[in-house]
């Protein structure tokens, strides 16, 4: 296949016209899909093969036209396979979902190129278009500088799975998006061209030959470690590049203050081994080994890239002078080769390079590969390495090689400001009950006869506080506490350890969930000073912060943070964190607690009041939004979401969750990470600057919202909730048993030991939905809610709703987010899973109302945003979704044959693992699945 984008082609030849800039892409997916053809046909047989296509084919008769004669023929061959054959074809259909991901993502990195060779005007959600806006908005250089620096953007990873592919396979995945990328860049010859095909064929083969599930069942520890591959992936090189671009673009806007770097103002994030809501395997030798294991993988990269640095830094001082600075760094180095005696960066390089191995073996007991060139004293902490590489790259500005310094070294020194030696900030979470049990027990202890448990709130409050002022310890030595205290005293003192030896960023936050009250705040700041992070002076060293995840948690919140703020002791802790408290928002649990449309407009007015709170009492606000992947659990694009954010909620500042496949999704790929980085940066500078007071929407507009949610809330609750028999109808048409089976996480999938709706975590509830296409979370009620309002209202309703579109970035992201997750779903997939449900009569009335609520909201969904069909303004993704399904859909068919088999014939293991395979093809095909 020819190049597309060749070096010396014109721009006009690089952009392809409207009609057919999608072309590359349809070849990539050809071309991968006849690859994996082939494989399949060597690797297991024309039969198989056969089956295969076979499958497909039937498949996309019965998705375009409900076809029973194809749902008979498809039913019937399915019946027919083996479990060998099952497993087989699951692999193919599983795989081309993931090869066809690679191939999207490298189409999005090609028109982000293409645009770029042509020199085209900057695109929503770059830097370059923010900045440019603020340019037209008369924002001066000079506040821009000083928004970035005062700004804090951090992503945080978290240990909530749905990934269900092995790191291997990701592995596997990159060599292949690596060698499309390779055929789009370079300009080959014949023999090359065929060399590539022939490594794209192998790196296919592997992949085949690779096993795309997890035999074993991931331990905490195993998630951090692949929690840290995003940062080889993307985040260590480039978020250092990104930060070069940025103060490129600034310097170009002023050139006075060009040898001003700006701050590192992205903080990643991780919750991997430090969150134990409902995970009782993170403790507190867990947290101590996940903040080693970032440290060392921080510590590792700075090492390699000085061995690399040395390697360039050939300068002798016979050419070029050298500072005195630099002179004197190069005495203190123990390198003491004559072959370097002319050569000071290079020794300067190898000093550092023995002290930063120092630091590795005394901090966190890392011997490094390469020895370093004899004995050095360690650092004692980051700035004393940034001071040493600063050394460097001053004398190498001064001294006429300013562009030398613009290379690796300014990757080095950006990455050491970013991620210092603790790589990620590691917030610490648990649930408000736990703290209160642990409380009440060290009180009883105390006091005998205290009863913390029965008191009410205000009791509560007058009680902590007298814990809180007082300096006087509340364990004992010789007292034996509970297991569950005691873990979690472990852990909070294990978190102060972590933060002497490896610097305060490495823990700053402790989060709580299930927030709901003025005491649960104050329960966590007494266990907090019981490990020396909170003073009875009325300091903090972490910030304290709660979790909102109900609807009627979010209802109340602005009254909690209100109470809170008046206490002078709560205050004070916040005063002497900088008067920045930070709120962290439940978009998961308050979807499933409430449903998609009343728990957006919930979060909506939550931030609202929040706004009024804080700035009455003085107090900075930092959200931190708990995002899921999928629409359901308030995932969907980020540059839109936080745009759609109510005036005045960003404030330089946000905090947002990457969850589940999600996370691999968006910085496995180093370009597609980049670009994702960017988004958040862009949107968060746009929304701060460019609207930080946009003007309420129009009173009808928030009169209309709280009339559908009211609506949409009832009949949401109504179906899951209220309907005697919605719960064993959910277990048995959606694949939630099997999904436990999978080892995708440590975490149970649910809070206790039921199967209640209530205390199912959101995660596998999403995921189910998403399984048997009905995205159920995504939209469920919309439909009820528009009928509703258009019988009171037959003569504006639906006027005033299409204006709320078209004005309204918080309904516009709504409803385009719903779009996008009715476009994935397919009632004729899932009325075959409702037939799972042995119950005819449960069956047709629960599946009758959630068809009839489908169509309703389709119907709703189009004439709102003024279209014919779902996605028509979207025609890219309405494109790609419509060239998933006849790979997609063959994978439901099998996954419900399988399951009717494993749950008639006591769950047979070969039957299982057909199962989990296609839970990873439909996931893989879905994307943002849960």
């Amino acid at each position: 296949m020819s190049n597309r984008v060749q070096a010396d082609e014109t721009n006009g030849a690089a952009i392809q016209s409207e009609t057919d800039k999608d072309s590359p892409l349809k070849e990539d997916i050809r071309l991968l899909g006849r690859m994996l053809g082939d494989t399949v046909r060597e690797q297991e047989g024309e039969d198989i093969f056969n089956l295969v296509e076979q499958i497909r084919t039937l498949s996309v008769r019965f998705h375009r036209a409900n076809d029973t004669q194809a749902k008979e023929e498809l039913e019937a061959i399915l019946d027919r396979l083996t479990s060998a054959q099952t497993v087989q074809i699951t692999r193919a259909f599983s795989y081309f979902s993931h090869l066809a991901n690679i191939a999207e993502d490298q189409h999005h990195i090609r028109r982000t190129r293409a645009h770029d060779l042509q020199g085209s005007a900057p695109r929503d959600g770059t830097l370059a278009k923010g900045l440019h806006r603020a340019d037209e908005a008369g924002i001066s250089a000079a506040t821009l500088r000083d928004f970035f620096n005062n700004a804090l953007v951090s992503p945080v990873l978290t240990a909530h799975p749905t990934e269900v592919r092995r790191k291997s396979t990701l592995t596997r995945e990159q060599a292949v998006a690596d060698l499309l990328d390779h055929r789009e860049r370079i300009r080959m010859t014949p023999d090359e061209a065929t060399e590539t095909q022939d490594k794209l064929r192998r790196a296919i083969l592997i992949l085949w030959q690779t096993n795309l599930l997890r035999r074993t069942k991931l331990t905490v520890l195993d998630e951090v470690a692949n929690g840290l591959s995003y940062y080889d992936y993307t985040f260590l090189r480039q978020l250092p590049a990104l930060y070069g671009v940025l103060e490129d673009m600034l310097s170009a806007r002023d050139p006075q203050q060009s040898e001003q770097e700006i701050a590192s103002f992205f903080r990643l994030g991780s919750w991997i081994g430090g969150d134990r809501d409902g995970n009782p395997f993170v403790t507190a030798d867990v947290l101590r080994e996940a903040a080693r294991m970032q440290s060392v993988h921080a510590l590792k990269f700075y090492l390699e890239q000085l061995h690399k640095l040395g390697g360039e830094l050939s300068i002798s001082s016979r050419i070029v002078e050298a500072s005195p600075e630099l002179m004197a760094l190069a005495g203190r180095s123990p390198d003491r080769s004559i072959h370097r005696r002319e050569e000071p960066y290079r020794l300067a390089i190898s000093g550092i390079y023995a002290r930063l191995a120092a630091t590795a073996a005394q901090r966190d007991k890392y011997e490094t590969p390469r020895d370093p060139v004899g004995v050095a004293p360690p650092y004692a902490d980051v700035s004393e390495f940034l001071a040493d590489l600063d050394v460097i790259q001053q004398s190498l500005q001064t001294h006429g090689s300013k562009i030398i310094s613009l290379g690796r070294l300014r990757v080095l020194r950006r990455a050491a400001k970013c991620f210092g030696f603790h790589l990620a900030t590691l917030d610490l979470r648990q649930n408000s009950d736990v703290h209160e049990r642990v409380v009440a027990e060290l009180l009883e202890e105390v006091a005998p006869g205290t009863q913390y448990l029965k008191l009410d709130e205000a009791g509560r409050v007058k009680r902590l506080l007298q814990e809180l002022r007082s300096a006087r310890p509340l364990i004992s030595p010789f007292i034996t506490y509970s297991e569950e205290t005691q873990s979690e005293l472990d852990v909070f003192r294990a978190a102060a350890e972590v933060r002497a030896l490896h610097g305060e960023k490495v823990i700053a936050t402790a989060i709580i969930s299930k927030a709901e009250s003025v005491s649960d705040l104050l329960e966590l700041a007494l266990l907090l000073k019981e490990a020396g992070l909170v003073t009875a002076e009325g300091t903090s060293a972490i910030n304290m912060v709660p979790l909102f995840e109900t609807i009627e948690d979010l209802r109340n919140c602005t009254g909690v943070m209100d109470s809170l703020f008046s206490i002078p002791e709560y205050k004070s802790y916040v005063t002497s964190l900088g008067g920045v408290q930070e709120v962290m928002l439940g978009y998961s649990d308050s979807n499933k607690d409430g449903g998609f449309v009343t728990s957006g407009w919930e979060l909506y007015k939550a931030e609202i009041g929040l706004i009024d709170v804080f700035r009455k009492h003085g107090v900075r606000m930092r959200l931190f939004h708990g995002r899921g992947g999928s629409v359901g659990r308030g995932g969907g694009p980020s540059y839109n979401a936080i745009l759609a954010q109510p005036g005045g909620a960003v404030q330089g500042q946000i905090r947002i969750t990457e969850q589940g496949e999600i996370i691999s999704s968006k910085y496995s790929n180093a370009d597609v990470g980049r670009r994702n980085l960017e988004i958040l940066a862009a949107a968060t500078l746009e929304a701060s600057l460019l609207q930080p007071e946009r003007p309420a929407p129009r009173e009808e507009f928030l009169g209309a919202m709280e009339f559908l949610s009211e609506k949409a809330f009832k009949a949401y609750r109504g179906l899951v909730y209220e309907t005697e028999g919605f719960e064993s109808y959910f277990w048995s048409s959606t694949v939630i048993t099997e999904i436990a089976t999978l080892n995708i996480g440590s975490r149970p999938a649910s809070r206790k030991k039921t199967t209640q709706i209530e205390a199912l975590r959101a995660i596998p509830w999403v995921f189910s939905w998403a399984q048997c296409r009905l995205m159920l979370p995504g939209w469920y009620g919309f439909g009820s809610a528009i009928k509703a309002w258009l019988e009171e209202r037959p003569d504006y309703g639906l006027s005033l709703l299409q204006a709320m579109y078209r004005e309204w970035p918080f309904f516009r992201t709504q409803l385009s987010n719903m779009d996008m997750v009715m476009a994935k779903s397919s009632l004729a997939i899932a009325s075959r899973y409702a037939a799972l449900v042995t119950d005819v009569e449960l069956r047709n009335e629960i599946f009758g109302r959630i068809s009839a609520e489908w169509h309703r909201s389709v119907e709703a969904l189009n004439a709102i945003m003024g279209q014919s069909k779902l996605l028509e303004s979207n025609p890219l993704l309405a494109r790609s979704i419509r060239n998933r399904f006849p790979y997609l859909d063959p994978l439901n068919h099998i996954q419900v044959e399988l399951m009717q088999l494993y749950r008639q014939h006591e769950h047979d293991e070969k039957v299982l693992t057909g199962i989990q395979l296609t839970i990873n093809g439909i996931s893989a095909g879905l994307r943002n699945s849960g």
